[in-house]
């Protein structure tokens, strides 16, 4: 693809990727599909790391009155927009328009992220993170009602009892996909007491995880992708926690495909149990200076194919690198092979660019991807 210098427009057509009713999303609601055979052989899935939106960010977003976080999305438009179903992490909680705004340590970002997100092409979005809590109860009701207002859906984090435990399930292709979201950590805060329900916590036993790729899969789900808030952060390795957790979901015939977040660096890919972990996917936007490799992320692309009647595996595996350019008081997350090939950018960014591929391609090899067949993408 083209890499484009461009803010986003309208908002474009919706990708084919559609919620299958019960969902919190009703701007994507579809009519059920009809028992039977499945119509299509397979789907492609992207996936990408952190949407940490530093005050940094949103200064540079400011517009007016308002915020536009297009132009710092843009660059990986095409590549989201490509894939059958695609998949965010929002770290943060929104505020209301107008803030009044923060950053680290209790985020509260411009709600206006959202409807970016629409925009790019992002069909659902995890929500379970260790920010979750950052503004208590009303932080996560504006975080879901922004992204309700978008058309994104959303899972990990829930207004009431009844949408906890509503599924997040979508049609891609005709098959009936799951999306799960869950985080190990709430940095110290605590969920209100009688309302744990208010986010999903992951435990290294993984069972309530299990429970609700059980119930998906008893509910239609032929493919159930769990997004996982995890890890140590600032380590390409991942930890023993991360480790045995990954075991145990992917031992189960209920669960498909892991997708992490929170190390804010690139970890590596692995296949366990003839299924596919993505350890950590870095960020995917994000001002952090604690080293180069926090400008590092990745967009894995997973093709998942029909095995056998209403049985589908991921088969291919491909990732794009992605990098954070931050220069100047000015930020743009940029795909490396995009930003490779176009010669219409500085020197000084492709370069960078370079310097990223070089960090984070040894990373992605070191359980084993390479032999069980990971393709990087460099061009």
């Amino acid at each position: 693809m083209a890499l484009a210098l461009v803010a986003l427009g309208d908002q474009p057509a919706r990708g084919p990727a559609r919620a299958v009713p019960p969902v919190t999303n009703r701007l994507l609601e579809p009519p059920v599909p009809a028992p039977g055979p499945h119509p299509a052989r397979g789907f492609t899935v992207i996936a990408a790391g952190d949407i940490l939106l530093h005050d940094g960010l949103w200064a540079q977003a400011r517009r007016g009155d308002g915020y536009d976080f297009g132009p710092l999305f843009a660059h990986l438009r095409d590549d989201i927009r490509d894939a059958d179903l695609a998949i965010c992490h929002l770290e943060t909680p929104v505020g209301r328009p107008g803030g009044p705004f923060s950053g680290f340590p209790l985020f509260n970002v411009p709600p206006q992220v959202a409807g970016t997100l629409a925009d790019v092409g992002y069909d659902t979005c995890s929500t379970a993170s260790n920010h979750s809590l950052d503004q208590g109860e009303d932080g996560i009701d504006r975080t879901l009602d922004a992204l309700d207002a978008a058309g994104v859906n959303h899972t990990g984090t829930a207004r009431d009892k009844a949408e906890a435990r509503r599924l997040n399930l979508l049609t891609v292709n005709g098959i009936v996909v799951a999306h799960l979201s869950y985080t190990f950590s709430f940095n110290g805060l605590s969920r209100p007491a009688g309302r744990h329900w208010r986010a999903n916590y992951l435990t290294r036993s993984a069972t309530a995880v299990l429970a609700e790729a059980r119930r998906a899969r008893a509910a239609g789900a032929r493919f159930t992708i769990v997004s996982l808030h995890w890890g140590t952060e600032y380590q390409h390795d991942p930890d023993d926690f991360q480790r045995a957790v990954a075991d145990r979901l992917l031992a189960s015939a209920d669960v498909d495909l892991i997708v992490g977040h929170h190390a804010h660096v690139v970890q590596p890919l692995q296949r366990l149990h003839g299924k596919w972990v993505a350890y950590g996917m870095g960020n995917e936007v994000a001002w952090q200076h604690q080293a180069q490799d926090t400008r590092d992320g990745i967009m894995p692309v997973f093709t998942v194919t029909q095995t056998r009647p209403g049985e589908y595996r991921v088969t291919r595996v491909e990732v794009i690198p992605i990098h954070m350019w931050l220069d100047g008081g000015r930020a743009v997350a940029l795909s490396v092979p995009a930003c490779l090939g176009d010669k219409g950018l500085s020197a000084a960014v492709r370069r960078s660019c370079r310097a990223s591929l070089r960090r984070t391609q040894p990373v992605l090899f070191r359980l084993g991807a390479r032999k069980a067949g990971l393709v990087v993408r460099t061009r």
